[in-house]
């Protein structure tokens, strides 16, 4: 469990709403419109739109009356002594007053609940009310009047919805429904009261807001608080029939107090809006810890049985979270220790790590899996290694790790070693590994370590490793500092401390692709959309068509239809040639014996022609005609693809291809919109990337071109959208530098 860490670790400095340039105002969940100035209602404003209509920019509701409302109204209150109501109505009751807000019980059967007076109806209430708090079984019949009364928002807790199955889904809907139709925003249902828990008020320091779809997975990270971590918010979502993960992750990016968003979710109501609400935070440097289900397809079954909603192929969805600066994470300990840090670190002034130790046993095992991880272990210089050995023995090493050898520890040269390792203008963090207590000499170590936090902008990381964790160097020491990050495990402490690094690299290099996704059709998509047939699948010689619309390269090549068309082609495209059958139902060729390759002369081609329409005829295969092809023998077979996800809709495949994408499957997802440096990065993932740069002796493929393809295929998904089901160019051959890229095969599917 990661201590305080409102250490090194500094307030974010930033305005409460940041509004990036070209940006549009605020709309709300829905796209079409914004929330009115009071937060409740909507009305009707243009909206920056992609070419295929979605929004792109994050809706920002105005939420500030929902945490921190001014009145409210609890719908089925209780002051019976055994009924659920009655313990939810007295928690509301003394969170209200903890937020200086006015309550109101509902019932028609009582005229007073806990003293306060009880109205009969919604109608009788005395004031507007901001937020209604929904104790019946059937919210359904209730939104109607919420409406009437103008209330801007509602929470209920009732269960039975899509959750459930089927007719919990459809019930759900109904809601969904009414609910878009009042004005009204609602939490839930299957919600909780976790937004409405106790939160510490005498912490400082950036705090942590909490999103979770599963109310009891937020406690560990709530739990923070005992360690003297600030959380300002707890949004606990539900089913999402109105208010979701989005809605709270766009939000709390704007606000100031906020220095890092945990979140955890089961699924995604929306792709896209998630998507904007993650472009939101990115923008405003605010990063976001998940946890996300459905890394495997029993997570994935147990997610839908308790949200009711999709989780999506968790390929994309780890893509989609890359790409925006989201922080993945397995486990709800990684959780509550990487938002902490996130929440509380100030800015890196370097990336290096210098890890010290009492033992050179821990120190080398930490650096092992630091360095395995990622980090980076700068060996220190010389001169710094000589002004340590002024209080470490010589025999020991110092060039990172630094292994003091356990009694500097215990004296004035502890101090003196930490104050040198930070002073290293390539250091940023100091991680001190402690396995065990060993008193004294842990006691002085730790105060040391806060001592020198103190004096430092750089961070300082303590892991200890104590089972017990009772020792007063853990309880007090190292969690009552404010400038120490403190964690239980090696593995949890690389885990925040990359993340920390990762996330300062992406925000600060950060440009929105959708800034620049594309607004207006281009003439490519014209020429495209000529060429669409709903419904069927391309042949390739359709297919390659519609790679030429968008400037993609392909072979020179004629189709024919008959033998002596076939030699007379391949004199106008040069010897040797490639031959293949070209049908619209034709997705593997090459098992069907339906491509020729290095044919020389007139003869081959037409012997190739004779045997390629005997075996179309005999495979009962239509043909639209034989492809006579360039061949092209040179070159790093690629895969680039689109497929249309559920929850996100288009994505771009690239990957190793030829026989190769089957094998290996070397592939990696985007999720447009991306830039180049995005597409660059996808790359980068591959397993297979140095052969891009050449590998015994070949030369280094033309990795621009290929970049090129990439964009090119993404503004034809976009362009296209609902109209492409399914693109395939396999193999796409990148050519040496500077030669290009040429698509030899495609498969196109329309929709």
């Amino acid at each position: 469990m990661l201590g305080s860490t409102h250490g090194t670790l500094t307030t974010h400095s930033r305005p409460a709403r940041v509004v990036a340039c070209g940006e549009q105002p605020p709309h709300t969940v829905h796209g079409m419109s914004e929330p009115h100035p009071d937060g409740g209602g909507r009305r009707s404003r243009p909206v920056d739109r992609d070419v295929s209509g979605r929004p792109l920019h994050a809706p920002v509701p105005d939420l500030d009356r929902f945490f921190r409302p001014e009145s409210v109204a609890v719908i089925g209150a209780s002051d019976s002594e055994g009924r659920p109501n009655t313990g939810i109505t007295r928690q509301l009751i003394a969170w209200a007053d903890r937020v200086g807000a006015r309550l109101h019980p509902v019932n028609p059967g009582r005229t007073e609940v806990f003293g306060r007076p009880c109205h009969a109806g919604i109608a009788e209430l005395p004031e507007t009310v901001d937020l209604a708090v929904l104790l019946v079984a059937d919210p359904l019949p209730v939104i109607g009047q919420l409406a009437e009364a103008k209330v801007k928002f509602a929470v209920a807790f009732a269960s039975g919805f899509a959750e459930t199955g089927e007719r919990g889904a459809a019930a759900q809907e109904q809601l969904a429904e009414a609910v878009a139709r009042s004005g009204l925003r609602l939490l839930g249902p299957n919600t909780n009261l976790n937004a409405f828990e106790k939160f510490r008020t005498d912490l400082d320091g950036p705090a942590i807001a909490l999103i979770t779809q599963s109310g009891h997975q937020g406690r560990p990270v709530f739990s923070l608080q005992e360690l003297g971590i600030r959380l300002s918010h707890w949004a606990p979502t539900g089913n999402e029939a109105d208010l979701e993960t989005a809605d709270f992750l766009s939000y709390f990016a704007t606000r100031p107090e906020v220095g890092a968003i945990a979140a955890y979710v089961e699924g995604l109501k929306d792709g896209r809006s998630f998507l904007l609400a993650a472009d939101r935070a990115a923008r405003n440097k605010v990063p976001v810890v998940a946890v996300k289900v459905g890394r495997t397809e029993t997570g994935a079954r147990t997610a839908a049985s308790h949200t009711g909603k999709l989780t999506g192929a968790d390929e994309v969805v780890d893509a989609a979270m890359r790409q925006f600066g989201v922080i993945r994470v397995d486990g709800l300990d990684e959780l509550q220790d990487t938002a902490a840090l996130l929440a509380r670190a100030r800015k890196p002034t370097a990336d290096g790590v210098a890890v010290y130790s009492i033992s050179g046993g821990t120190g080398a095992h930490f650096s092992d899996l630091a360095t395995a991880a990622g980090l980076r272990l700068p060996t220190l210089g010389a001169a710094k290694q000589a002004e340590l050995h002024q209080w470490i023995p010589e025999y020991l090493h110092v060039a990172n790790p630094v292994d003091n050898g356990g009694h500097p520890v215990g004296d004035w040269r502890g101090r003196k070693i930490l104050d040198a390792i930070l002073a290293d203008p390539a250091i940023g963090i100091l991680i001190c590994p402690v396995t065990g207590p060993f008193p004294p000499m842990s006691d002085k170590l730790a105060q040391d370590l806060v001592d020198a936090a103190e004096q430092t902008d750089k961070l300082v990381c303590v892991v200890w490793g104590s089972p017990v964790g009772t020792e007063d160097a853990y309880r007090h020491t190292l969690l009552g500092s404010s400038r120490v990050a403190t964690f239980r495990t090696f593995a949890n402490c690389i885990t925040a401390v990359r993340a920390y690094l990762d996330h300062h690299r992406f925000v600060d290099g950060y440009r929105s692709p959708f800034d620049e996704a594309p607004r207006v059709l281009s003439p490519s998509a014209r020429k495209a959309q000529a060429l669409m047939r709903p419904g069927q699948q391309l042949s390739e010689h359709a297919a390659k068509q519609l790679l030429r619309a968008y400037g993609i390269r392909v072979p020179r090549e004629q189709l024919v239809t008959s033998a002596a068309a076939a030699v007379r082609a391949a004199s106008l495209v040069g010897y040797p040639v490639v031959m293949k059958a070209s049908g619209p139902q034709l997705a593997h060729k090459t098992e069907l014996g339906l491509v020729k390759v290095q044919l020389t002369s007139a003869s081959q081609v037409r012997d190739a022609y004779r045997e390629l329409t005997d075996i179309a005829r005999y495979e009962d295969v239509p043909l639209d005609g034989v492809l006579v092809c360039q061949m092209i023998e040179r070159g790093v077979e690629m895969v680039v693809g689109v497929n249309r996800d559920s929850l996100f809709g288009p994505t771009v495949t690239v990957g190793l291809g030829g026989v190769l994408v089957e094998v290996l499957r070397d592939v990696v997802v985007g999720v447009p919109p991306f830039g180049e440096d995005q597409a660059r990065a996808m790359l980068g993932e591959l397993r297979g990337r140095a052969l891009l740069d050449g590998v015994r002796g070949a030369p280094p493929a033309d990795l621009d071109a290929l970049v090129e393809v990439v964009l090119r295929v993404q503004r034809m998904a976009l362009e296209l959208g609902d109209e492409l089901a399914e693109l395939d160019i396999n193999p796409l051959v990148v050519l040496p530098r500077g030669q290009g890229a040429v698509a030899l095969d495609a498969l196109a599917v329309c929709h």
